[in-house]
């Protein structure tokens, strides 16, 4: 049950303070009482009262200049003012609505009207209540909108500059903060591939600079959204080639399996782009790629103002070694790797190899295929 309005009656007659309280008080109003203008400013201010019956003719401050005072100050502008008066009705109603009056009563006080004018007077107040209510509400609401759309803005800003040292799937992981922190060092097996552009450095030595960034830009742009559609993490450029890994920061299903169709792909994008373009322009370039399996540490490596993403651990340089024997078109994996995907791709032994930084053979296979089903 709601509580009761509040009334301020203000009238230095006792007589008409006593008939004015005692018709609203049995009308289950809560009445408050003021004699004079100043005790009516400062029950204002103390006791909020949701409408004033206020008396023209008093000692210090009349009624009229009471009501202009409640106008000018924002915290009371809005409670309704009904003046009594006993003076002239036609007169004072003017200076009533000049002063900002709503109401006017004229003694004696007819006890139906008093109420009628009352509460037709606290619906309204109570409709301007809602209103405000409704206005800081909205308010409320522009501002979390506000702070909403300042922090997704922050944070496409902060994805997009780590995007350009990051995968698109680590810059994700970074901003959201939904997992643990993908940056902190940590162990993971590991598929790592290294890709190489065969003939690029005999390329650059003949061609000018703008032919070899052109190169660049058509080989990167082919493998880099082939990366990105296969779930590999880019881990950074050598130049003429890429190290790229799957199964960190975002877990990978088949991370050897996905490695292999990847490697498929780029190898037919690069003969693609070969036959379309760089073999018209005479340009005399392969690619050759290394892949293999293996735990690995993973985080950030760099300095202040600069940070990578890498992978460390013998799996990285297996693969690295792998992607150097391999000629053109070939996809050179380890034997462990093979061994997780021979089901579902044709492959060829090529012996045992003595790689660089490797006391003992490695046995590594070319993969030529899918399955045939």
């Amino acid at each position: 049950m709601s509580a009761p309005a509040k009334i301020l009656i203000v009238d230095d007659t006792p007589a008409n303070v006593k008939l004015l309280a005692g018709v609203l008080e049995s009308a289950g109003f809560d009445v408050l009482l003021a004699h004079s203008g100043q005790e009516a400013l400062e029950q204002l201010e103390k006791s909020q009262p949701d409408l004033l019956l206020l008396d023209i003719v008093m000692p210090d401050l009349d009624g009229y200049e009471v009501c202009r005072r409640v106008r000018q100050d924002p915290k009371t502008a809005l409670v309704p003012v009904v003046m009594v008066t006993a003076l002239d009705p036609t007169e004072e109603r003017i200076k009533g609505i000049e002063a900002g009056a709503d109401d006017f009563l004229t003694k004696p006080i007819n006890r139906p009207e008093l109420l009628a004018r009352v509460r037709s007077l606290l619906r309204i107040r109570e409709l301007h209540r809602l209103v405000e209510e409704q206005a800081d509400s909205l308010a409320q609401w522009n501002r979390e909108l506000e702070k909403r759309v300042a922090e997704q803005v922050s944070s496409l800003e902060r994805m997009s500059r780590l995007k350009r040292f990051f995968s698109p799937q680590l810059a994700e992981l970074i901003v959201s903060g939904d997992a643990d922190d993908p940056l902190k060092p940590h162990r993971c097996n590991l598929t790592v591939a290294f890709l190489d552009l065969r003939g690029f450095t005999a390329f650059a030595e003949a061609e000018e600079p703008e032919e070899m960034m052109g190169v660049l830009r058509e080989f990167h742009s082919e493998v880099g959204r082939l990366i990105l559609e296969h779930g590999g993490t880019l881990e950074r450029f050598t130049g003429d080639g890429m190290m790229v890994f799957f199964n960190d920061p975002v877990p990978v299903p088949n991370p050897e399996q996905s490695a292999v169709a990847m490697a498929l792909d780029i190898r037919d994008a690069v003969h693609q782009l070969k036959s379309a373009s760089w073999d018209k322009r005479e340009y005399d370039l392969g690619l050759g790629i290394g892949l293999a399996s293996g735990f690995a540490t993973i985080g950030t490596i760099g300095f202040e103002g600069r940070w990578d993403y890498a992978a460390i651990g013998t799996v990285t340089n297996l693969a690295a070694r792998l992607c150097a024997e391999a000629a053109h078109g070939q996809i050179v994996v380890s034997k462990r790797l093979l061994a997780t995907v021979e089901d579902r791709f044709e492959s060829e032994p090529l012996g045992e190899l003595q790689l660089r930084g490797f006391r003992r053979p490695i046995t590594a296979f070319n993969v030529l295929g899918h399955q045939s089903s």
